[in-house]
């Protein structure tokens, strides 16, 4: 692990204990044990550490709707491969997962526009999958916004649900989520 990669670890962990604005660099110094002006060498800012772990996340998020679009599937199998998606990442990095749903709006510039820009191209190509099954006839006549809404909050929130809960094997969570997600809207 690089030591760009160890300060981005560290500042994980303090981030989602504390929050964004009440971690200080110095913070971050004084649990790697470092001093304040060396994390610098590695860093130029607590913004950039920000960016770099949100943005991740966001990417990743991207590049696995991409993934979805091109199955040649049904709506229900793409909302499956979505919700398995999130569960992924939640258990792989429920640090980072927190840090976007509590500090993204933290961001600044072309930081914060480019974070927007990649959140709502996600939340519109998933309205296309609920759409696309309700034309089809594949998902229960309801409404887009409702169902898109309903999906994302279980699943923006499963990080702090989970924290609390031990035990819980992830591919029976994947199974117990998908199915009471979707029992509601699939036809």
């Amino acid at each position: 692990m690089t030591r760009r990669q160890e300060i981005i670890k560290f500042a994980k962990t303090l981030f989602r204990e504390r929050g964004y604005k009440s971690v200080s660099m110095r913070d971050l110094a004084k649990a790697m044990d470092f001093k304040a002006a060396s994390l610098y060498n590695h860093i130029s800012s607590k913004e950039e550490i920000l960016a770099e772990i949100i943005l991740g996340v966001a990417h990743y998020f991207t590049d696995e709707m991409e993934l979805v679009k091109q199955l040649e599937v049904d709506a229900k199998t793409r909302l499956e491969a979505v919700i398995n998606h999130h569960i992924d990442i939640t258990l792989r990095n429920p640090e980072a997962i927190a840090i976007v749903n509590n500090d993204w709006v933290h961001l600044e510039g072309e930081h914060h526009q480019t974070f927007l820009q990649l959140r709502n191209a996600y939340e519109e190509d998933l309205r296309k999958i609920i759409s696309e099954g309700v034309e089809n006839g594949e998902l229960k006549s309801k409404n887009a916004e409702v169902i898109l809404f309903s999906l994302l909050s279980t699943l923006r929130t499963l990080h702090s649900w989970y924290r609390k809960r031990s035990g819980i094997d992830g591919q029976q969570l994947k199974n117990d989520i998908t199915e009471i997600l979707l029992r509601g809207i699939i036809n």
